[in-house]
């Protein structure tokens, strides 16, 4: 049984920081592809970044420079350090996993198998 816990979310004013965090429960956790997605009310996760089993990385366009993911193969924890955060990243956050993965890294959801609940960030103006 796969499961994925995400903490970290919170609220922030804009320029602010946060760094949000993905447990995973998962055998082989080394070899599974991992992500960050984000849901805005009414419309469809979007891939935030993501990480392959190589360490390879992908990120969103408007959060490059300002986002940074990493993953923590032996306490099986993925991470996403977010700077100079603004109000149009308030959304909710999701871990994402495909295990037994070795394609490049991914931001499209229909890519993963295994989601987290959620986190919320807020970045107030």
């Amino acid at each position: 049984q796969v499961q994925l816990v995400e903490s970290g979310g919170g609220s922030v004013q804009s320029g602010g920081s946060l760094t949000l965090s993905c447990e995973a429960s998962i055998d082989h956790y080394e070899e599974a592809c991992m992500a960050w997605f984000r849901q805005f009310p009414g419309m469809e996760r979007e891939g935030v970044a993501a990480i392959n089993n190589g360490l390879s990385t992908k990120y969103l366009d408007s959060v490059k420079g300002r986002f940074t993911i990493s993953r923590d193969n032996f306490k099986k924890t993925m991470s996403l350090q977010m700077k100079n955060l603004q109000p149009d990243d308030t959304a909710t956050y999701y871990c994402a996993t495909r295990p037994r993965c070795w394609a490049p890294a991914s931001l499209r959801a229909s890519d993963f198998t295994y989601w987290g609940p959620g986190t919320q960030v807020t970045v107030s103006s």
